[in-house]
């Protein structure tokens, strides 16, 4: 299948690039004060859903789960790769962090305050990614956050755009376009954050966050 041929290839590449990956962006917040921000309005309105818990699904070695848990909600990690989540429970012994595929989650329904995809729905085949949606949607507790970070694709008739990552073949997004899975997917955008490309970035693209919430209990979900 090719979901599971892509989910596969993404989860080996990752094993393999896990060690250099963590040292390499270990300290990416640091210089990111925007980021920072979204992630500290993002942290406040998902404490006060659901049971107050964070999914930073696609955590990688487990730094921005570490950073969501210091500003307040309990944040624990998933990641498809089996030597992001050792190094990430290495680097931090006391959260919680697991194996797992974004499209068949190990949570419970309607139980999450926030769920947090940051760059890690950029390896996903666009006919696979509502798959994903429907998942986080799933998971989420009526009125709880999603907040998603990807590359943006800035050409309308190309709403997603493959390119060369250094480790698997990824997919930038145009921005409305997946604002609209978000809502097929029952989740309405509440805000969006652009950074556009520094001079210093390794890739000259831009930056995009956006937040969404999902419908309160009782409300109808369209699909179209």
């Amino acid at each position: 299948m090719v979901e599971h041929d892509a989910f596969s290839a993404t989860r080996e590449a990752y094993d393999a690039a896990a060690p250099v990956y963590a040292q390499q962006f270990r300290d990416t917040l640091r210089d990111r004060p925007l980021d920072r921000a979204i992630l500290s309005a993002f942290a406040e309105v998902a404490s006060a859903t659901g049971d107050g818990r964070v999914a930073d699904l696609g955590c990688g070695p487990g730094y921005v789960t570490a950073y969501l848990d210091e500003l307040g909600p309990a944040a624990f990690g998933v990641d498809a790769s089996p030597a992001m989540i050792k190094l990430a429970r290495q680097a931090y012994p006391s959260l919680r962090f697991d194996v797992g595929s974004m499209a068949a989650l190990n949570i419970a329904d309607g139980v999450l305050g926030g769920v947090l995809s940051r760059w890690s729905i950029i390896h996903t085949p666009p006919q696979e990614l509502p798959v994903i949606l429907d998942e986080f949607h799933r998971v989420l507790a009526p009125g709880g956050h999603l907040l998603v970070g990807f590359w943006a694709s800035e050409d309308p008739s190309h709403p997603t755009q493959v390119f060369d990552h250094a480790v698997t073949p990824a997919y930038r997004w145009l921005p409305d376009h997946l604002a609209a899975m978000l809502r097929e997917a029952g989740l309405v955008e509440v805000a969006r954050m652009v950074r556009e490309p520094q001079p210093t970035d390794r890739r000259q693209f831009q930056e995009v966050h956006l937040l969404a919430r999902k419908a309160q209990a009782g409300a109808v979900r369209s699909r179209t």
